[in-house]
């Protein structure tokens, strides 16, 4: 007999961070609620990037990250995560396509070094992402060099 694949560890969990998911396929996009919402995040979910404009307008908290499709109707994931930071400054995006993040590089549509997940992705997946994503944000906040050089940087 094979030997047992070793289980995955516990996906890392909320702590107490606001998702904004904008996705327009119906059924990704509810599937990334139910699980970031499993895993204690607060989310909003919007269809496509006017309705995430418009609930990141008025919603009346931090929204600590972004998870959006690289490409949808009427605006990228990439100019949508630039509106967004408008309105919330200390916004960190995660980006997920059904291509490989090579091709949407290939394309311009994405700078390297991006934040990616690919569709379809497992719970343990997209919990690793928005835990780094999270974490990410919160190591810039500790150290003010390191955020001053991403500023810098882009």
């Amino acid at each position: 007999p094979e030997p047992a694949a070793a289980p995955l560890p516990e996906p890392p969990r909320s702590r107490g961070e606001t998702v904004l998911v904008a996705e327009d396929e119906k059924s990704i996009r509810e599937l990334t609620v139910r699980v970031l919402e499993r895993l204690g995040y607060r989310v909003l979910a919007a269809e496509d990037p006017s309705q995430a404009i418009e609930l990141a307008e008025q919603y009346g908290a931090v929204i600590h990250l972004l998870i959006t499709d690289v490409i949808m109707p009427g605006m990228n994931g990439r100019d949508l995560a630039n509106r967004l930071k408008t309105l919330h400054p200390g916004l960190r995006t995660l980006y997920m396509s059904g291509y490989t993040a090579d091709v949407i590089a290939h394309h311009g549509v994405l700078n390297e070094g991006v934040l990616f997940v690919q569709k379809p992705f497992s719970v343990h997946d997209i919990a690793v992402k928005v835990r780094v994503a999270l974490d990410s944000q919160n190591k810039a906040r500790r150290d003010p060099r390191k955020a001053a050089t991403r500023a810098l940087s882009g």
